[in-house]
């Protein structure tokens, strides 16, 4: 790995217009598991992927679910259909909270269409019984997702990404309280950190990007500037601002038309974002909108519990982690951990077969591990799905360490049989 050298990473803030889809996408996952928990649905049951589109004044809610009775409604037939009705309301809920009330896009003014519709039958047989006979569960989809861990910030995340959701994060709550100038920002941002790195750590802040809305359109660059720089500065904290950094602040001037009338928005296209900023490879797969049969959101978070977990035990200073699924089939095709030279004394391969013995990485065994059947997800869908506090309410729980200890009992096991 290279000693001295520039990374970048980027965020966008939750009034960003994919950030707008993403939030309505999984509120209407946790409207489902809140209403499958109240009507006394079995929330193993649950099945939902749903996709948003926001343009000006519009927004459209479409995928496949099959969801729990309350949800549903008669038509003139007799037949049961979807009712648009709640989810209509947990849109316009998740619109009003990231503060959208402008001409163009108004939580209460947009048009929402839902064109939600039943789950295949072909994808539901495989998904509830696993074709390997390993699981309850078969993966809702074939393909492969990483997790990535490394010693460069608390949360073991790679700094650029975690400053830039950082300052993101610090803006939105000085809007939202209505501190000074900070309250006439609008929702939607994007940010950007580059860090230097000397030999091998974060060093300083080479460079600094900051896009956002401005509601008072008087303002320009200058002034911006003057509003955000305090917040970027404190969300840096200790890692030090170099004295030649470039500070490129609303870079195009004035920022005043944000959000999905400026630029249409859809669900799943920052899954950069959403993970290691670059800093770790990525299979492909967005989370929002998907229950955790979908080995894309789940898998993608014991990928992450797992790494994280091998850091925090001291196990490697770095590690990569990849699992793969084939659709109908409960247990991974495979495994792989690349520790990136800064092992502690083991090898890749026995770290791959402790891994094994901690965790049942079949669907069932990753929903059942990590506590996932709950209404947990609106929150994960704005400054990253990582590096975050496992909350009360079940939040995050693959942020937690609490696999550190069985990972190493596994490994004395293992490098005792290679002895």
């Amino acid at each position: 790995m290279r000693a001295s050298y520039l990374f970048t990473s980027e965020s966008v803030a939750e009034g960003h217009p994919d950030k707008v889809c993403d939030r309505i996408s999984d509120e209407i996952v946790d409207l489902v598991y809140r209403e499958a928990a109240k009507t006394g649905v079995d929330p193993w049951t649950v099945r939902i992927a749903c996709e948003t589109l926001a343009t000006t004044n519009r927004v459209v809610i479409a995928g496949e679910v099959r969801l729990p009775p309350s949800l549903m409604k008669k038509d003139k037939d007799g037949k049961d259909v979807i009712n648009p009705s709640k989810f209509k309301s947990a849109a316009r809920k998740a619109i009003r909270d990231i503060g959208y009330e402008q001409d163009g896009f108004h939580w209460k003014t947009a048009k929402i269409d839902v064109l939600l519709h039943s789950q295949s039958a072909d994808i539901a047989q495989g998904v509830d019984s696993a074709a390997d006979k390993q699981g309850d569960e078969g993966a809702g989809d074939q393909g492969i997702m990483f997790g990535y861990a490394c010693k460069e910030t608390p949360d073991l995340m790679p700094a650029p990404i975690y400053y830039s959701h950082k300052i993101l994060q610090l803006l939105a709550i000085a809007r939202k309280k209505g501190e000074g100038d900070a309250g006439k920002l609008g929702p939607d941002a994007k940010s950007q950190v580059t860090v230097r790195y000397e030999n091998g750590k974060p060093a300083a802040v080479d460079s600094i990007v900051l896009s956002t809305q401005h509601l008072d359109e008087s303002w320009d660059s200058k002034k911006v500037r003057q509003v955000v720089e305090p917040y970027i500065r404190e969300a840096l904290g200790d890692l030090p601002i170099a004295k030649d950094c470039k500070w490129y602040i609303n870079p195009t001037g004035k920022f005043v038309i944000g959000g999905p009338d400026g630029d249409a928005g859809l669900t799943g296209r920052k899954i950069i974002v959403d993970t290691y900023g670059g800093a770790a490879p990525h299979g492909g797969g967005a989370f929002s909108g998907k229950d955790t049969t979908k080995v894309d959101r789940s898998a993608a978070y014991a990928a992450r519990y797992l790494a994280k977990n091998v850091v925090a035990a001291g196990i490697a200073d770095r590690c990569t982690l990849q699992i793969s699924y084939a659709i109908g089939i409960a247990q991974p095709l495979s495994i792989y951990v690349d520790l990136h030279g800064t092992g502690k004394g083991v090898t890749e391969d026995q770290v791959e077969a402790a891994i094994r013995k901690v965790m049942d990485l079949s669907p069932t065994g990753i929903r059942r591990h990590l506590d996932l059947n709950k209404p947990i997800y609106a929150k994960t869908s704005a400054y990253g799905h990582f590096g975050r506090k496992a909350g009360r309410d079940g939040s995050f729980s693959w942020e937690k360490t609490d696999l550190a200890k069985p990972l190493k009992d596994a490994l004395k096991e293992e490098t005792l049989k290679a002895a």
